[in-house]
């Protein structure tokens, strides 16, 4: 009896076991199958994204026959079309990965060559970061076997990788054979950053975070798991040795001889194309113009067209946004916060259009230290993200920015943004015309905040020093005791006038004032009391404001 309940117990032991492991590898199953119509759909995906990418750059090659002149743009869109698909076909590669469907397929050729000609591609992205950049191949030249699209890709993520972690210093890449010829060595080192212990586990884990954030940058996820795949499909191998501040050195070793690989892996028929890597890198700095020393800080000074400072780490943008909003506005650039805190401490400006993510100094650091400077807290700030969470849009307005843009966005609704804070500023404009024009006795009753106190100062020197017409710019930043930027874009903020505009109308309105006052009163003499020495070019400036000649209007007074 005792038998048979044992014999019972264990098959039904027996049988839970094989339910619950059935269970398991039908769900295990059942994961395998999701993740690979996931992976199908990245691929369909992306397959179609590439299809409308090609027909773009066609359209661009087709435009620029036709419209030469335009050729600055047409290299734009290019360039940002070829990054789009080299993103697109590291997406597909991955989709591949993951699904085991990466096939290889090598040809023989100058292995080193191709090696070298494809690093150099990547030394525009080096001179942009101002990084020393090294290739060395030993020997120069060597014939192997390889798959040029995996290679490719291989190099452009691990050099791509060294410059983004790497600020200042250097970045190297080494290829050299084994004795016998059948391997290649490539090892790419940097001096930047390093990598944490803890996060080298995780190295080349698939959509590992990294340390994007640290380094005020952005990434996949993809770039090194990736290259991790496309070595091992090559049969060879990968490693990573790091010290925090020191650097990051990657060391691959990839068989380069025939007999490695299977006959399906072999390309016969076709060489290896040495007529530079297809996804060369344009060297944007050839394209960007210096787009600040055109302008003159005495010109900007006096000129009472709105300033702009567009802050933007990305050229291309950064040149985009410049050559739109220079129609309408007077525009300087940065490419960094702290290149736009110099140009904010020199020179005036009215509005300023920042990234958020930048090297240096982020957008939100900006902000952070102008609106916490009473001197610059008065600056309209827009900030542009590519960050989309509400918490992130919270933080900037917080801190105290203006208006928040995500991207990508449409020109013309920054223009749109802009164009509004401006609008605020003309009514800002009207407010003072009324202000002005109250008396004294007025003026201290309704003084209030400091820029109204700021405001009564200015006019107080102005009328002071009303019949001095050597009376400008510099003497009134002197006895306001601002530097002339300071001056001017406290003025420009509170009235929507520079400096040199300010004081002419405090001139014209007191002339106005005056004549009323005694209409009797020469013209020439009406000039001279309020700083002008050239009495025609007062009635012409008087005819401008109020649409009358001094002289008919002291008449119809008269009359």
């Amino acid at each position: 009896m005792n038998l048979r309940i044992i014999l019972i117990l264990a098959i039904i032991a027996i049988v839970t076991i094989v339910l619950l492991f059935g269970r398991n590898v039908f769900q295990r199953s059942k994961r395998v199958r999701r993740r690979l119509q996931m992976g199908q759909i990245f691929t369909n995906i992306t397959h179609e994204l590439l299809t409308p990418l090609t027909v773009i750059s066609a359209s661009v090659d087709q435009l620029r026959e036709e419209a030469p002149q335009y050729n600055q743009n047409y290299d734009l869109m290019q360039m940002n079309i070829q990054r789009m698909v080299r993103l697109l076909q590291q997406i597909l590669e991955t989709s591949k990965s993951q699904a085991g469907e990466l096939k290889l397929l090598v040809a023989q050729g100058d292995v080193m060559q191709y090696i070298y000609n494809t690093a150099h591609c990547l030394q525009p992205l080096m001179d942009k970061k101002q990084l020393k950049f090294s290739i060395e191949c030993s020997p120069q030249s060597m014939m192997g076997w390889i798959d040029t699209d995996k290679l490719d890709k291989i190099i452009y993520n691990l050099l791509s990788n060294a410059a983004k972690y790497t600020n200042e210093g250097e970045v190297t890449l080494q290829a050299w054979t084994s004795r016998n010829y059948d391997y290649i060595y490539i090892k790419v080192r940097d001096t930047g950053s390093g990598i944490p212990k803890e996060k080298m586990k995780k190295l080349f884990q698939r959509f590992y975070d990294g340390e994007y954030r640290q380094h005020k940058t952005i990434g996949t996820g993809l770039g090194l798991a990736l290259t991790r795949d496309l070595v091992r499909l090559h049969k060879g191998t990968i490693n990573c040795e790091s010290e925090e501040g020191k650097g990051t050195t990657f060391n691959l070793k990839i068989p380069i001889t025939k007999e490695t690989f299977r006959p399906d892996q072999i390309d016969e028929k076709h060489e290896i194309d040495q007529t530079v890597p297809k996804d060369t890198i344009t060297d944007i700095t050839s394209m960007v113009p210096e787009m600040n020393t055109k302008m003159d800080t005495n010109d900007l000074l006096v000129d009472d067209a709105y300033r702009i400072l567009v802050v933007e780490d990305n050229p291309e943008l950064l040149m985009l946004m410049h050559h739109i909003l220079k129609s309408q506005y007077r525009v300087l650039v940065a490419k960094n916060g702290k290149e736009a805190l110099k140009i904010v401490h020199k020179t005036p400006i009215d509005l300023i259009v920042s990234d958020v993510m930048m090297p240096e100094m982020t957008g939100l650091e900006l902000t952070h230290e102008l609106k916490e400077d009473p001197k610059y807290s008065h600056l309209p700030i827009i900030l542009l993200t590519a960050n989309t969470q509400e918490e992130d849009e919270e933080e900037a307005l917080k801190i105290g920015a203006d208006e928040y843009l995500t991207k990508p966005f449409r020109l013309g609704e920054l223009r749109l943004r802009i164009d509004n804070i401006i609008e605020n500023r003309r009514r800002a404009l009207q407010d003072f015309a009324l202000r002005a024009g109250a008396s004294e006795n007025d003026m201290q009753e309704t003084v209030l905040t400091p820029e109204q106190i700021f405001l009564e100062k200015a006019l107080n020197c102005i009328h002071e020093h009303l019949d001095d017409s050597n009376y400008d710019r510099d003497a009134f930043a002197a006895d306001m005791g601002a530097s002339s930027s300071t001056l001017y874009n406290k003025l420009r903020a509170i009235t929507g006038m520079n400096v040199t505009t300010f004081i002419r109308d405090v001139r014209m309105k007191e002339a106005r004032r005056l004549a009323e006052k005694d209409p009797s009163m020469r013209v020439s003499d009406l000039a001279y009391r309020v700083g002008f020495q050239d009495p025609k070019y007062f009635s012409t400036c008087f005819k401008k404001y109020f649409g009358i000649q001094p002289k008919e209007f002291m008449d119809s007074l008269n009359a």
